[in-house]
């Protein structure tokens, strides 16, 4: 049940059969799109339920966004991943297809995430593009399984709309790794994806990209001891949660909120509180701000990975990690909990989600400089992928001034898509300063500003996340461990 190289080929092949469709359909189908978008309005979760499998997309209601500008169908796929695909009225010939991040954690596939997906980046269809996202068939990790049902929707929007004149993933924060994924496994040397567009994403992979979760899991609970709790059944903490626990997120936030009052004024926490917390942030360097979403992920997603995909064996280690920034590392040092990876446990995970750098076409980072969850040295870890596999010649990154995750400017956006299309269609790369001269056109349109900082680099992965043995080296996967392991049977995470 997995998505192997050779599996991928066959897709690909697949592909070349299917979408050499006479240009006449393509037409037809942009025409219904046309004729229909006066009928679409509001938004699209308030959509019927989206089609059973094998029925193919039907109408939807497009965002608010993008009323009168797009036509928009939902459905859901062979897999029981639901689906959206856009189609503007003035559409430009060439397709996005969207990579969600996350991972959410419910148990199928949520019908309205890929249309909340389409709201958010609307400004895709505004620039031309039809746009396509999957809601992947069910929650939990699995970035082979998210690329898969990401490659499934574009092959879905060939079969209905015929073949675009190019086509672009592009995906952001956990979706930046499945659609770099996409990219490797999909995009040969005569693949469908002409480009990509990685924003905010976690590019270091699963081996590493989490190490800094890691070690918040164990620093926290060296100063708070309340998760578990000394009268709590104790189990490693690199499950995250244990099996059966009834705890929830408001839950955790509760016994945060105990040990550091990260959600009082500093005036109003106890002086041990304010301890805690100072002590947490400086070892672990995470933002105040991101500390409760991180200890979120380190506690339901570790146990998802851990226990719902892994069975219940350990990928992570921080042996040999020696924190610092504490008010007394060497108690710190000589008392937090210590554990090693299960080899088997961390290849599974390694084939699953970590990067070979191969990749064939241009790829087009865009990063904010102060992300608080997916921090900027991610793209050190990308660059370092790239340059280990000599492909980094496919590879443009750029930065921003802005402090978020979970979206960036529109204006940046569209200039960021409209620079890699140009790439694609010209083969002269742009630079970091070239992309960033392009965006005031589009905040004309769009207004919501131009934050590149052209002259920036990030400071290597390990000047922020402390390396484990062996981090130095990049990529975390080579491309010949990932042949060699894709021949074993039951290698990495099922779908």
């Amino acid at each position: 049940m997995r998505v192997r190289e050779d599996e991928g080929a066959a897709l690909n092949r697949s592909e070349t059969r299917t979408s050499r469709r006479p240009v006449s359909r393509r037409r037809r189908a942009a025409g219904i799109a046309a004729c229909l978008v006066g009928l679409v309005g509001g938004a699209v979760g308030a959509a019927p339920a989206a089609q059973a499998d094998g029925d193919g997309p039907a109408p939807a209601v497009c965002p608010a966004e993008l009323a009168e500008k797009a036509t928009c169908y939902s459905g859901q796929d062979a897999n029981g991943a639901h689906y959206t695909f856009a189609i503007p009225a003035r559409w430009n010939g060439s397709l996005v297809v969207h990579a969600h991040g996350g991972p959410d954690l419910g148990d199928a596939s949520d019908p309205g995430r890929s249309g909340e997906d389409l709201q958010r980046w609307a400004v895709m269809v505004d620039e031309g593009y039809a746009w396509a996202g999957s809601s992947y068939r069910r929650g939990g990790y699995g970035t082979r399984m998210a690329a898969a049902d990401t490659e499934n929707v574009r092959r879905l929007f060939v079969d209905t709309f015929g073949r675009p004149q190019r086509t672009y993933v592009h995906g952001q924060s956990w979706g930046g790794n499945v659609a770099a994924k996409v990219v490797e496994v999909y995009g040969g040397h005569h693949g469908p994806y002409d480009g990509a567009l990685l924003t905010n994403g976690v590019l270091a992979g699963g081996t590493r990209g989490y190490d800094y979760r890691v070690d918040l899991r164990v620093v926290y609970q060296y100063y708070c001891q309340n998760h578990p709790r000394p009268t709590e059944p104790r189990y490693p903490l690199w499950e995250g949660l244990r099996a059966g626990s009834t705890m929830t997120t408001a839950g955790l936030r509760a016994r945060l909120q105990e040990c550091t009052g990260y959600a009082s004024a500093p005036q109003e926490r106890t002086a041990l509180q304010q301890r805690n917390l100072d002590d947490i942030l400086a070892v672990t360097r995470i933002p105040e701000r991101t500390l409760e979403s991180h200890l979120r992920f380190a506690t339901f997603t570790f146990r998802d990975i851990v226990l719902g995909r892994l069975g219940g064996r350990n990928p992570f280690s921080n042996k040999g990690v020696r924190y610092s920034g504490s008010h007394d590392d060497k108690a710190l040092n000589a008392g937090v909990e210590r554990f090693s990876a299960d080899p088997a446990a961390r290849r599974d995970l390694s084939y699953d989600s970590d990067l070979t750098g191969r990749v064939h076409v241009p790829v087009l980072t865009l990063h904010a400089i102060d992300d608080p969850t997916a921090f900027v040295e991610h793209e050190a870890a990308y660059r370092a992928t790239l340059e280990g596999a000599r492909r980094d010649g496919h590879l443009v990154q750029t930065f921003t001034r802005e402090s978020e995750h979970s979206e960036l400017s529109d204006s940046e956006y569209a200039s960021a898509v409209s620079s890699l299309d140009t790439w694609v269609r010209t083969g002269r790369k742009p630079s970091p300063r070239s992309i960033a001269a392009s965006c005031p056109a589009f905040d004309r349109a769009y207004g919501t500003g131009c934050f590149y900082d052209p002259d920036f680099s990030p400071a290597p992965y390990a000047s922020r996340i402390r390396p484990r043995p062996g981090g130095l080296d990049w990529p975390a996967m080579t491309f010949a461990e990932e042949q060699a392991w894709s021949r074993i049977d039951g290698i990495g995470i099922a779908p």
